[in-house]
């Protein structure tokens, strides 16, 4: 049994009229005729009581047949559907991973975007290390994640869609906060709030090599994990900590944050120094991860919407 014999089974069916039946599905009649024929042969009873060689009507085996072949064609449109929209990326399950800067600023409107476009994607978002995505790609826990370069594994494809600068978080109490701007040089004796490296790499890095420019290693008062209570671990005078500029967007009574400056200068001087100064200063790096050979339809519409996404500038601190 193929699906056209459906098709034309119901087609005389609704019409109980073979020649109007044959030029609604645009065959002459003596075909359908020879198809309905082959179906009662294959089923084994008759569908039709013939009461013309024209006219017919349904026998009681050819209604229940009429009513399953109705919510067969139902459910064969249904399957359709489906697979056309999982196709187009429109339902379907997508998992992504990312670390937690990136939810005080890139993060939210990427979701806002790609939900308004497609509502009925189930996302599933799990918090984790630049380095654990990594991983979770290569188990396939995971089929995109926001991450900070440089990343481990090069067999991954990435992109970066974000570029930020590093900013000191302190107490609002501290000596410092009184100023702009803060030379890295004055941080050489302040207690550091910071996080193990191994939580990531890219991000620690950056910040060792912004000391090293002042010329010290930053003693470490304590360690933490989660950005948030490193801000919380400043508010309580802890220590100061060097954290990405997006991180100005988690507000905590009791905190500032204030940009670096590579040294103090006269302004005439600063401003000739300027362009020199932001190519020394290092940038954060943000980048959307993803196995290349799993580019699923709803993975590539995710994609769509997170590479043209604006990049958002930290170059600059407000209060």
């Amino acid at each position: 049994m193929e699906l056209r014999h459906l098709r034309y089974f119901i087609a005389v069916a609704e019409e109980l009229h073979f020649s109007r039946a044959a030029e609604r599905v645009h065959i002459a009649q003596p075909p359908l005729s020879q198809q309905i024929q082959q179906l009662e042969a294959e089923l084994g009873v008759e569908l039709f009581h013939r009461k013309t060689k024209r006219q017919v009507q349904l026998t009681e085996a050819g209604r229940v047949f009429l009513r399953e072949a109705y919510q067969l064609l139902a459910h064969l449109e249904v399957a359709i559907q489906v697979t056309q929209r999982t196709g187009r990326g429109e339902i379907g399950q997508l998992r992504v991973g990312f670390i937690s800067p990136v939810t005080y600023d890139l993060l939210p409107g990427i979701l806002q975007q790609f939900r308004q476009q497609f509502p009925e994607v189930e996302l599933v978002l799990q918090e984790l290390t630049t380095a654990e995505q990594e991983q979770a790609l290569r188990d396939r826990r995971i089929h995109v994640g926001f991450v900070h370069l440089p990343l481990e594994d090069d067999t991954l494809n990435w992109e970066c869609i974000q570029q930020e600068t590093l900013i000191v978080a302190l107490a609002q109490t501290h000596p410092l906060a009184q100023q702009e701007r803060i030379a890295v040089q004055s941080l050489a004796n302040e207690q550091f709030i910071l996080f193990p490296r191994y939580l990531g790499v890219g991000l620690y890095d950056k910040i060792m090599a912004l000391c090293q420019q002042g010329n010290f290693t930053p003693k470490v008062a304590q360690e933490a994990i989660q950005m948030q209570t490193i801000i919380g671990l400043v508010s309580a005078g802890i220590g100061i900590a060097i954290v990405p500029s997006s991180l100005q967007n988690l507000q905590r009574t009791g905190v500032v944050y204030r940009a670096i400056a590579q040294s103090t200068v006269p302004f005439a001087q600063r401003l000739r120094q300027e362009k020199a100064i932001a190519q020394k200063t290092p940038l954060i790096e943000t980048a959307v991860v993803w196995r290349g050979e799993e580019e699923i339809p709803v993975l590539r519409e995710f994609l769509k919407v997170v590479m043209p996404f604006p990049a958002i500038s930290h170059l600059k601190v407000d209060d």
